[in-house]
């Protein structure tokens, strides 16, 4: 049985939910990561993912500028580079610089992979398209990576910022 309540209610039921972190360079060839919660897989031929950007950020000229951008599927150690990532702009800020996340350069695209990240998925950008007060962008798949240790993915378990391994 099912009872109407209003949106945000029912959204709390969502958690755990996975987040990804996007990454694009800017004008000056800075990389500019941002940690986001909206993010599927688009298609699967040719291979594509989705990530919603919230219209205000830097990220979305970054993303415009290169055409390009890495997803990344953070592992549960890197809870603290996502939490920074995602409460701190690249308009003013070089994160990589204020923050150590190991990463190197990406393989097909003008962009760069987490080290430490489950998964990296280098795409081009294909598609654009305001939804609301978020721009969506769906990239093809040019390459994939994954670590070669074991690593658990980082997730939003709850509202809040609250990051974590889902069991």
């Amino acid at each position: 049985m099912q009872k109407q309540v209003k949106i945000d209610e029912a959204l709390r039921t969502k958690y755990p939910e996975q987040i990804v972190i996007a990454t694009a360079k800017d004008k000056k060839g800075k990389a500019n990561p941002v940690t986001l919660g909206w993010t599927m897989i688009a298609s699967g031929q040719p291979p594509m993912m989705a990530i919603a950007v919230y219209e205000g950020h830097y990220s979305i000229e970054t993303i415009r500028h290169s055409k390009s951008f890495t997803i990344s599927f953070p592992s549960d150690e890197m809870a603290d580079a996502a939490m920074f990532f995602g409460k701190h702009s690249g308009r003013n800020t070089d994160k990589f610089a204020k923050f150590d996340c190991p990463h190197s350069k990406a393989s097909k695209i003008n962009s760069v992979l987490l080290d430490d990240a489950v998964a990296n998925f280098e795409c081009t950008l294909v598609w654009e398209k305001q939804a609301g007060d978020h721009i969506i962008f769906i990239g093809q798949i040019e390459a994939a990576h994954i670590n070669t240790e074991p690593k658990k993915r980082l997730f939003a378990l709850a509202a809040g910022y609250k990051l974590g391994a889902a069991l």
